[in-house]
């Protein structure tokens, strides 16, 4: 079984649902704080696609995409990278590490059917009946 870093929101329903079919399907997690981890453009770009179109590197449910205050199709590459980094709850998650070398970016079953054979898809958006977007939880309740 492969050793996966995850990086997610704390407190993010999805997020847990799919930590749990990891967990299920025998890997070992490190689960980490997207939201507090020191991004550069550099490192972050080596978990996106590249060939696929920059909007898509936005976390669709984030409330300033919602809302209309950020236009993921306004930003170059470059621009996307120092946003994303500077904001990262406007990254779509979760960002994987597998195994020290492969990174991706968001919960696809497709991509991940070597890891997950027999994993249903997940949404990588909100998965909150509200749509509300999930509550950060305080430093003591940790991240799971």
């Amino acid at each position: 079984m492969a050793t996966i870093v995850f990086w997610g929101k704390p407190g993010c329903l999805t997020n847990g649902e799919q930590q749990k079919l990891l967990r299920a399907a025998g890997h070992a997690l490190e689960v980490r704080d997207l939201l507090t981890e020191a991004w550069t453009p550099a490192w972050l770009a080596s978990f996106l696609d590249t060939r696929s179109p920059v909007a898509s590197w936005f976390n669709s449910s984030a409330p300033k995409i919602k809302s209309g205050e950020v236009d993921p199709t306004a930003f170059s590459a470059e621009q996307a990278l120092a946003r994303l980094c500077a904001e990262p709850l406007l990254i779509r998650r979760p960002l994987l590490e597998i195994d020290g070398s492969l990174r991706l970016q968001g919960f696809d079953a497709a991509r991940l059917q070597t890891w997950l054979p027999q994993a249903k898809s997940l949404p990588d958006g909100c998965s909150s009946a509200t749509m509300e977007p999930c509550p950060t939880p305080s430093a003591e309740e940790g991240f799971t």
